[in-house]
């Protein structure tokens, strides 16, 4: 009997061998490791497929969360609504800013953020709102978004589980998951929906201001970028 690996890192390897081998030669050829020519082209395809105007590359998806919050200028206390479902990251960087972690309720049916438990969890306190997508799917996030505005809270995606899904709006627009909030972020950890081999991360954003912000703290402060809190509407 043959044995089905949950995520068979190796058989997909073997499926495109050629083509990977050439690109890591190719990298090692350049020794362009960091930020290097492949990474821009990576950027930039991400960018034409997901319809999102920024993508900023970073070390993984738990870097990609805490460099979100960060850029939103959040101050010790304020309070961050997230899902109780989902990986110790999410939550992880909400204390290492030492922010206060709101945990609510997901949906019984799509282990989702629900959105009656979201309403009933917004204090004057809450400052950003964190909905994971998950199993491919995404949130509510047209009730996530119109609960965010009405209470000038920002919006930040954990797309980890869910990067190339789209979501429908009630008017028929679609938008990409980790494009519709203030801020989207996602890991290409190996066994994600996009993996590499190794860790990876990146955040998406249609707002050029925060796209220098996200860039200025991956890049260790090197950009001219400041860091106010400002208003989310």
């Amino acid at each position: 009997m043959k044995t089905i690996q949950m995520v068979d890192l190796v058989g997909q390897y073997e499926k495109i061998k050629p083509s990977v081998d050439e690109a890591i030669m190719g990298v090692m050829g350049s020794a362009a490791f960091i930020k290097g020519p492949e990474v821009k082209s990576f950027q930039e395809e991400l960018q034409a497929y997901l319809g999102v105007r920024h993508v900023v590359p970073c070390a993984n998806g738990t870097d990609a969360l805490q460099i979100a919050l960060m850029a939103l200028g959040l101050e010790p206390g304020d309070e961050v609504i997230t899902s109780n479902f989902t990986f110790a990251a999410t939550v992880e960087v909400i204390g290492l800013l030492r922010l206060t972690p709101v945990l609510i309720d997901v949906e019984r049916d799509t282990f989702n953020m629900d959105v009656a438990a979201l309403k009933k969890a917004i204090t004057p306190n809450t400052k950003a709102i964190i909905p994971v997508h998950i199993f491919g799917q995404c949130s509510n996030m047209e009730g996530i978004m119109e609960i965010a505005k009405e209470n000038n809270i920002a919006v930040v995606e954990d797309t980890a589980q869910a990067i190339g899904s789209k979501y429908t709006f009630s008017d028929g627009s679609v938008k990409s998951a980790g494009c519709i909030g203030d801020i989207g972020t996602t890991s290409f950890f190996p066994s994600k929906n996009l993996g590499c081999f190794g860790d990876g991360g990146a955040l998406f954003t249609n707002d050029s201001e925060l796209a220098n912000r996200l860039e200025a703290i991956v890049n260790h402060g090197m950009k001219a970028a400041v860091l106010p809190r400002r208003n989310w509407c």
